[in-house]
């Protein structure tokens, strides 16, 4: 037996039809439940002075005096603009077709015709380029009907009179467009400004916190290093030799006092000050720096040639500084024994700073926390930085930017 399929079975079109969203429709209504304050007052008091002015107004012979049909045209006219700002369109369409259907009664045009301007003065101030059109076509309209329907009394004056509140509202309207559109735009580029600055605010923010960072890995995790290696010597020559391991635990409380210095000046960089920078550890703290890398059991050969005539700025001293810091620290930390010779010297108008470590089997080095560093404050000094492994050991090559020593 051969299956019916009933009515109930076959699809309905509108059941292939997208459902309908009352959003669109909920939210047009809301706008013309609620129109703006200011063109409510607008058109009230405008219905009020319209049909005061229709009412009290001499009439020429030829047209009928307005009665209550003819203020109540005026004053449907007039209360149409309530809807200037949530319904431009509404608000100059309603008014054209009154403007008609007065001149098909016979009334004169009077107070009847300033409604129609004042809503294409809003399409043109608030409208798209299809709103102003189509306001711009409505009023046409009307003015069209107007002198068909007035039966020929229409004189040129009223043409011209036509013409120029044509013009004062589209013009007019386009000017108040073309001024908000540039407060718009003012705005827009002073929040772009400040959004800007806002940024560059942060980026300062972030280059700071990171040079700090530099700064403690430099300063903090040399001297961790240092002491960590000075109690592993002490640790081991306890019994066999206990003057050095004392001096070994005088050398780490030193070491730990040097350290509590430089975080009190780190704290300070980021509001730094040239009294700050000054008394930050430059190429004259060398020599205390490789006393404490020898006190960890290593053999350091420390040679600093004078400079002059060039001289670096406090800035590149203390850059200086921390490269040698950094190379002795990744010295000490990733061999055991071996020479570390430190070179700091002119080269031309620059200060050259070689750190040589004694040693074999090194590999190309990996793109760590202190060659970053090393070569970033290089950078920043304006300076060149390379680093890797050379016949005998391991090579740190610095160069840096010097001044005259006068200007030193």
């Amino acid at each position: 037996m051969s299956s019916i399929a009933t009515t109930s079975d076959v699809p309905s079109p509108r059941a292939n039809r997208p459902p309908r969203t009352p959003g669109t429709w909920r939210v047009r209504a809301a706008r013309w439940a609620r129109p703006h304050r200011a063109d409510v007052w607008l058109a009230v008091g405008l219905a009020v002075v319209a049909t005061v002015v229709t009412a009290v107004a001499p009439v020429d012979s030829w047209y009928r005096v307005p009665g209550g049909w003819g203020i109540v045209l005026v004053a449907v006219s007039a209360l149409s603009l309530v809807w200037c700002h949530s319904a431009v369109l509404v608000a100059t369409g309603v008014p054209s077709v009154v403007v008609v259907v007065n001149a098909a009664a016979g009334f004169p045009v009077g107070a009847v015709q300033w409604p129609p301007w004042i809503a294409l003065f809003s399409c043109f101030a608030l409208g798209s380029l299809a709103v102003r059109l189509t306001g711009a076509a409505m009023c046409v309209a009307a003015v069209t009907g107007y002198v068909l329907l007035d039966h020929g009394r229409t004189v040129t004056a009223d043409l011209a009179g036509v013409v120029m509140c044509f013009l004062i509202a589209t013009v007019g309207g386009d000017a108040a467009r073309s001024r908000r559109e540039c407060a718009t735009a003012r705005q827009a580029t002073t929040l772009g400004e400040a959004r800007e600055h806002a940024l560059a605010a942060e980026r300062v923010l972030l280059t700071e916190r990171a040079r700090l960072a530099g700064e403690l890995h430099d300063a903090l995790g040399h001297t961790v290093n240092v002491m960590v290696l000075q109690a592993g010597v002490a640790r081991r020559v306890f019994g066999d030799n206990p003057g050095f391991a004392r001096q070994a635990l005088v050398d780490i409380e030193t070491a730990g006092r040097d350290a509590l210095g430089e975080l009190d000046r780190l704290l300070r960089i980021l509001h730094p000050r040239e009294s700050d920078v000054a008394g930050s550890p430059g190429l004259g703290d060398l020599a205390a720096l490789v006393e404490r890398i020898r006190a960890t059991g290593r053999e350091v050969d420390l040679t600093v040639e004078p400079v002059e005539p060039v001289a670096l700025s406090p800035a590149g001293s203390r850059t200086a500084y921390r490269i040698v810091q950094e190379a002795l620290t990744n010295a000490v930390r990733h061999t055991r024994s071996g020479q570390i010779r430190v070179r700091v010297g002119p080269a031309a108008d620059l200060v050259r700073i070689e750190v040589f470590n004694e040693g074999v089997g090194f590999a190309a080095p990996v793109a760590g926390r202190g060659l970053v560093g090393m070569r970033e404050r290089a950078r920043l000094e304006g300076g060149s930085f390379d680093a890797g492994p050379v016949d005998g050991g391991f090579r740190v090559l610095a160069t840096l930017p010097a001044r005259s020593d006068g200007a030193a």
